[in-house]
C-alpha cells in the first residue's frame, strides 16, 4: 500500500458536493440576485404596456375550394358573376399597404390619444376618449408632434402647444402652422385636472407598422378560410382595425367588379346608338325597295338553291358579326380617351390568347387606379404599369388584326361558295337577288343589336348586385389576457438571471484566481500524498494545541498526529522537516502546534529553527534566547544543552532558536556540525521538527535532505499559487526529500463539514475517534 493510497481522502472523480459547497458559501449573493431580479421583473410587469391579440376569421369564395356566387344555373354563363378568388392572391391583397392605408384613413388614425399616469402614459381609444380631434389638413411638420388638451368645462378647453397655452370652444376650427383640426367632445369621462395628449402621425408609417403586426394565414390547406390576427396594446383599436380591414377589402372587391361592369355598359350603349341608326337605314331600304319594285314573293323555281344559299348567308352573317365586334374593340382601343380605360368583354370571340391579353390588360388598369389613390402619376410603379399597358394594347391590336384577317379569309371562302349557288339561280330575277342582299345586311345588324342588348342587361344586373367576395365567420375579438409580457416567463427569466449573474461572477472570479482554492487543485497538480488539513485559526494565539483545547484546529492537529504514525510504514520517522513554497504559508505555526500535539502524548519533542533568514520560532512561542544554531555551528565550545529551551506551556516540548542571522546561511547549513547536532538530538528526543526556509525560494531546505526522515510541505489556501505546487511535485517525483507529504493550511472548514472532521456513515459529524478508526482501516 502506497503513501498516496493511505492519505487519499477523496475520490479522483469530480466531487459534486464540493462544487455545490464552494458556491453555497456565497448563498447571500444568490438570494440577493434573485430578490433584485424579482423586484426588477415585478416593476417591469407593473409598468410595461400589455399587448393583446385580436383575431378574426374570414371565408373567401375560392375558385378552387369554394363555390361561385352564381349558384343559380341560369347565371352560370355570365362571366361577370364568376366571383371565385384565388386564396393566395387574396392573402396578399389583405396584407397590402394601400389597403391598410385606406383602413387607417377611414378610422382617422392620424391621431392617437394618451392619458398620463404616475409613471407612464396610457393610450385610450373609442368610447373611453373624452375628446376627439377631427383633422382637416395635416402637414408633414406635424408628424410625431404632440399637443396637450385639458377640458375646462362642457363648452371650453385649452391647448398647450410647445409651451403656449390657448383656450378654445368645442367644435371651433383651429388653425396651426402644421395642421387644421377641430376638437369635439367624446363619450369618455376624465378628471379635469388630467390632460389628454394628442399625437399626430404619418399615416404611411402607421400603416407599415400595422402591416408588420398583421398576420393572415389559411386555417388549413383544404379550406378557404383565413385567420386574421394582430397584436396591439389597445384592444378596442385592434378590433376596429380588423373589422374595418375586412369591410374595406369587401368594398374594394365590389368597386372593382362594378368598375368593369360600368365600363362594359358604357361601351355597349355607344355601340347600340350607332347600330340603331344603321338598322333604321337598312329597314327603310328594304321598305323602299319592295315598294319601288313591288316585290311580294320569291320564285318557287329557285327554292332549293335559295335554301342552300341561305345557309351560306347565315354563316356569312355570323362571321360578319365577329368581324364587326373585332373592329368595334379595335376602334375603342385606338381612341385616345380610352387609353387608361378597361377593355370591355370580347363578347362572342372565343380566342384564348385574346381573352388572356384583355384580362391581363384590365388587371393592370385596376392596379393602376388603385395605385393612383395613394400615389402620384409620376410614381415609378405607375409609369411601369403605363409602359406595360402600352405594350399590352399593341399586342391586343395585333391579335385583333390577325383574328380579323383570318375571319375575312373565311368569309371570302364562304362568299365564293355562295356565289356558286347564286350563279345557278340565273333564272331568278335580279330584283330577288338585290332583296336578298338587303335582307342579309338587315339580319346582320339585327343579330348584333340583340346580342348587345342581352350583354347590357347582364352587365346592369352585375352592377346592381353588391354581393361581397367573402363572408365574416367570426368578427374581430380581443383575448382577455395579454400575450405580452408573459408573467411566468418573465419571473422564470428573473430567477435564472438572479442565479446566473452571481454564478457567473463567482465562476469568473475563481477562474481568474491563480491561488489554491481547494484540495482538488492540489490533487490535479501533484500525486504527493496529503497528510491532512488545518482549519483557519480565528484567534491570534500561536499555540492552539494544549491539553484542554477542543477547538477545530486543535483536533485537526491531533488527526495529523495520528496520520504521521502511518507516514513511513514502520520506518524511522523522528526527524521531520517543515517547509513550503514561500513565506507566510504557516510553517512556524504548524511546527509549534504539531510539536505540542506530539508532546501531549508523552513524547519528547524539540523544535529546531533552521530558517536562518527570517527566524520566528522562538518569538511565536514567547521564548527568548540569543544563543542558537548559528552560535552552535560557529562556536566549538557550545554544547547541545546550551541552546535547547523548554516550553513553559507544554510539558515535553523544547525549542532551539536560530541565533544571530548569518550572512551566508546556505553555506553555514552545510557544516558537519549540523549533522552532529541532529544526531545528538535523536538520542535525546522522540521527535525533531525542523522549521526551515521556503524550498520554493531558497535551497537551504535541500541541504538537510540526507538528515531527515520525512518532509511536511505546507500549502495555504487562497495564498499559495497553483503554479507553486509544481515545486512539491518535483520534490516527490525526483525524491529530492524523503517521504514528502502535503498539509493544507487555513482551510475554511465551514464549507466542508461544519464541524471540522467530516461525516460518519450516518450522515452526522464524525469525531476524531472516527477518523482514527478510518485511518486504521485504510492502513
Amino acid at each position: 500500500m502506497s503513501e498516496k493510497e493511505i492519505f487519499q481522502f477523496d475520490s479522483e472523480e469530480i466531487n459534486i458536493k464540493e462544487i455545490v459547497q464552494r458556491y453555497f458559501r456565497y448563498w447571500y449573493l444568490f438570494i440577493t440576485g434573485v430578490v433584485v431580479a424579482g423586484i426588477v421583473a415585478f416593476v417591469y410587469l407593473r409598468y410595461s404596456t400589455p399587448q393583446y391579440r385580436i383575431s378574426s376569421t374570414l371565408l373567401i369564395k375560392d375558385d378552387k375550394k369554394g363555390p361561385s356566387l352564381a349558384e343559380n344555373a341560369v347565371l352560370d354563363d355570365l362571366d361577370l358573376f364568376q366571383t371565385g378568388k384565388n386564396i393566395d392572391n387574396e392573402i396578399e391583397i389583405l396584407k397590402s399597404k394601400s389597403l391598410m392605408n385606406r383602413v387607417l384613413k377611414e378610422l382617422s388614425l392620424h391621431t392617437t390619444y394618451h392619458v398620463d399616469g404616475r409613471v407612464k402614459s396610457t393610450e385610450i381609444y373609442g368610447a373611453t376618449m373624452p375628446i376627439k380631434v377631427i383633422v382637416s389638413k395635416l402637414d408633414s411638420a406635424a408628424f410625431d408632434k404632440s399637443i396637450s388638451i385639458q377640458t375646462i368645462d362642457n363648452f371650453n378647453f385649452q391647448i398647450e402647444d410647445d409651451g403656449f397655452v390657448s383656450q378654445h370652444k368645442f367644435g371651433q376650427n383651429i388653425k396651426k402652422p402644421y395642421a387644421v383640426f377641430t376638437v369635439v367632445a367624446g363619450g369618455g369621462a376624465i378628471s379635469k385636472d388630467k390632460n389628454v395628449t394628442v399625437k399626430f402621425h404619418d399615416i404611411r408609417k402607421v400603416a407599415e407598422s400595422y402591416n408588420q403586426k398583421l398576420t393572415v394565414a389559411p386555417v388549413n390547406k383544404n379550406a378557404s378560410v383565413l385567420s386574421l390576427s394582430l397584436v396591439d396594446p389597445v384592444p378596442a383599436k385592434g378590433v376596429a382595425i380588423l373589422n374595418k380591414l375586412v369591410e374595406v377589402y369587401n368594398k374594394e372587391a365590389v368597386e372593382d367588379k362594378n368598375l368593369i361592369a360600368g365600363s362594359t355598359i358604357q361601351f355597349i350603349d355607344e355601340r347600340l346608338k350607332f347600330l340603331t341608326s344603321e338598322l333604321s337605314v337598312v329597314e327603310q331600304d328594304v321598305e323602299s325597295y319592295k315598294r319601288d319594285n313591288r316585290v311580294t314573293d320569291v320564285s318557287s323555281e329557285a327554292k332549293l338553291y335559295l335554301e342552300k344559299a341561305s345557309e351560306y348567308n347565315r354563316q356569312l352573317s355570323e362571321w360578319a358579326i365577329q368581324i364587326d365586334v373585332l373592329e368595334s374593340i379595335e376602334n375603342y382601343l385606338l381612341k385616345q380617351e380610352s387609353q387608361y380605360e378597361l377593355v370591355p368583354s370580347t363578347l362572342t370571340i372565343q380566342d384564348a390568347t385574346l381573352l388572356g391579353l384583355i384580362s391581363k390588360f384590365n388587371e393592370l388598369q385596376l392596379e393602376r387606379k388603385r395605385l393612383l389613390r395613394v400615389s402620384q402619376p409620376s410614381n415609378p410603379l405607375v409609369l411601369n404599369i403605363n409602359e406595360q399597358l402600352g405594350n399590352l394594347r399593341g399586342n391586343i391590336l395585333e391579335n385583333l388584326r390577325n383574328i380579323k384577317d383570318g375571319l375575312k379569309i373565311t368569309r371570302s371562302n364562304l362568299q365564293a361558295s355562295s356565289a356558286q349557288f347564286e350563279s345557278r339561280i340565273k333564272d331568278v330575277p335580279s330584283i330577288e337577288k338585290d332583296l336578298i342582299e338587303i335582307k342579309r345586311q338587315q339580319s346582320i345588324k339585327e343579330g348584333l343589336y340583340l346580342y348587345l342588348l342581352q350583354k347590357r342587361e347582364e352587365s346592369a344586373l352585375s352592377l346592381a348586385a353588391t354581393v361581397a367576395n367573402s363572408r365574416i365567420i367570426d368578427p374581430a375579438i380581443s383575448e382577455d389576457r395579454p400575450v405580452e409580457p408573459k408573467k411566468q416567463l418573465i419571473y422564470l427569466l428573473a430567477i435564472l438571471v438572479g442565479f446566473g449573474i452571481p454564478f457567473a461572477g463567482i465562476y469568473i472570479k475563481e477562474l481568474l484566481n491563480d491561488r489554491i482554492q481547494s484540495q482538488h487543485d492540489v490533487k490535479k497538480a501533484t500525486n504527493t500524498p496529503i497528510l491532512g488539513e488545518i482549519a483557519h485559526n480565528d484567534t491570534f494565539e500561536k499555540l492552539v494545541v494544549t491539553e484542554n483545547s477542543r477547538s477545530t484546529v486543535a483536533e485537526l492537529f491531533r488527526l495529523i498526529r495520528t496520520n504521521l504514525q502511518f507516514a513511513t510504514l514502520g520506518k524511522d520517522n523522528r526527524v521531520i522537516m517543515v517547509t513550503s513554497s514561500m513565506s507566510g504559508e504557516g510553517k512556524t505555526f504548524f511546527s509549534i502546534n504539531l510539536g505540542a500535539s506530539l508532546a501531549l502524548t508523552g513524547k519528547r519533542v524539540v523544535l529546531v529553527n533552521f530558517d536562518l533568514r527570517k527566524p520566528r520560532l522562538l518569538q511565536d512561542m514567547g521564548l527568548f534566547n540569543e544563543v542558537g544554531i548559528t552560535n552552535y555551528i560557529i562556536d566549538e565550545r557550545l554544547k547541545t544543552q546550551d541552546i535547547i529551551i523548554p516550553s513553559p506551556e507544554v510539558s515535553g516540548l523544547y525549542a532551539i532558536g536560530c541565533g544571530p542571522i548569518p550572512p551566508n546561511p546556505a553555506e553555514l547549513m552545510m557544516s558537519p556540525k549540523v549533522g552532529h547536532l541532529l544526531a545528538e538530538l535523536r538520542e535525546q528526543f522522540d521527535y525533531i521538527l525542523l522549521d526551515t526556509s521556503p524550498a520554493g525560494q531558497v535551497a537551504d531546505a535541500f541541504t538537510l535532505a540526507p538528515l531527515i526522515d520525512a518532509c511536511v510541505y505546507i500549502v495555504r489556501y487562497n495564498y499559495t499559487f497553483k503554479s507553486q505546487v509544481a515545486i512539491v511535485d518535483d520534490i516527490y517525483q525526483n525524491k529530492k526529500l524523503n517521504h514528502p507529504m502535503i498539509v493544507l493550511n487555513d482551510a475554511d472548514m465551514k464549507e466542508a463539514y461544519g464541524y471540522g472532521y467530516g461525516y460518519n456513515e450516518f450522515g452526522k459529524p464524525a469525531s476524531n475517534k472516527f477518523f482514527k478508526k478510518r485511518m486504521r482501516i485504510e492502513a
